[in-house]
């Protein structure tokens, strides 16, 4: 493949051609996931809380305690946490 204004193209056909395989893979990967949620949601798990808490695994311990302290402010705030409520109540609510 000849080059083209300082472009390789048997360089760009490589990269190219590399990318698209990946993004197969990440196709069947996304089928995948699809599937094992349903495999839970068969089994009464619900996904919407799964999804939570792979999003919090994902955090930092400082960064999930800082979020949740911030939910419970804003809870708080708008009335939907009562005072004087206990405060070792599970974060189930922090997403």
């Amino acid at each position: 493949m000849a080059d083209f204004g300082g472009v390789s193209g048997g360089q760009l056909r490589s990269f190219m051609e590399r990318i698209e395989h990946l993004e197969e893979e990440k196709t069947n990967i996304a089928e995948q996931i699809r599937d094992v949620f349903a495999e839970a949601k068969g089994y009464g798990f619900d996904i919407k809380i799964m999804r939570q808490i792979l999003k919090l695994r994902k955090m930092e311990p400082s960064d999930r305690m800082e979020q949740e302290e911030l939910l419970d402010v804003y809870l708080h705030a708008l009335g939907m946490i009562p005072q004087g409520a206990q405060e070792d109540e599970p974060e189930a609510l922090a997403a």
